[in-house]
């Protein structure tokens, strides 16, 4: 296993590097589109779903290429990161996307700090994020389980179909929506609807645990 501080620089600059992709694949987007949301939508989703298949394979074998709190917050309740290592994991993914949005901004000769104004609010938009990242939780643990290694194409091509059928677009990280609240750009949510974004993201990835640790049960022989 690599040393923390290895891990951690991977967690890092991975979740940075993914926030690169997902706000400057939004803003490529919509400078190319001439106004269409369905094309800026779909260059967004391309570069996100290949992103992650890259991201992953390069760092999973470093840190777990977790990039997301929830994530990390299901593999500390499966005993595979103890709190504090969990806790730092956390604190650079934060970090990392924070510093990934920033890079997208200086790509495109904007602002660095930024406040997003795009309202992401609504009751159904809550239930998108819950559901989509139950799916994300859903996907990662059964694909380590019976398809190791697929994992990184299994979560790529997940993300990918649910910027699609979720009507949130699927953030399903509580760093990502942080990053992007601080974007004020076609990948942005305004700060004051990030807590219900979290929130339900905690809620979906809880519940997904709680699911694949019935059906994941190995049984007892008879």
């Amino acid at each position: 296993m690599a040393s923390l501080s290895r891990r951690l620089a991977a967690e890092g600059i991975g979740t940075a590097l993914l926030l690169a992709v997902v706000i400057g694949s939004g803003i490529m987007g919509e400078r190319l589109s001439a106004g269409n949301d369905a094309v800026a939508l779909l260059a967004n989703t391309i570069a996100t779903g290949a992103g992650l298949v890259v991201l992953i394979t390069v760092f999973a074998p470093i840190s777990g290429a977790h990039f997301n709190p929830v994530v990390t917050l299901i593999m500390w309740l499966r005993r595979e990161i103890t709190a504090l290592p969990a806790l730092a994991y956390v604190a650079v993914q934060v970090t990392g996307a924070l510093a990934g949005a920033f890079a997208a901004h200086a790509m495109f000769d904007l602002p660095l700090l930024q406040t997003s104004l795009k309202l992401r609010d609504g009751p159904e938009l809550a239930f998108s994020e819950a559901l989509a990242t139950f799916g994300l939780i859903v996907t990662i643990l059964g694909a380590v389980r019976f398809r190791p290694g697929q994992v990184a194409a299994s979560v790529g091509l997940y993300i990918t179909a649910a910027y699609w059928f979720t009507a949130s677009t699927s953030f399903a990280n509580p760093a990502v929506t942080i990053a992007r609240s601080l974007s004020d750009t076609f990948a942005g949510i305004a700060p004051a609807s990030a807590p219900a974004f979290i929130g339900a993201q905690v809620a979906g990835a809880l519940a997904a645990w709680a699911l694949m640790g019935w059906l994941l049960k190995e049984e007892s022989p008879a």
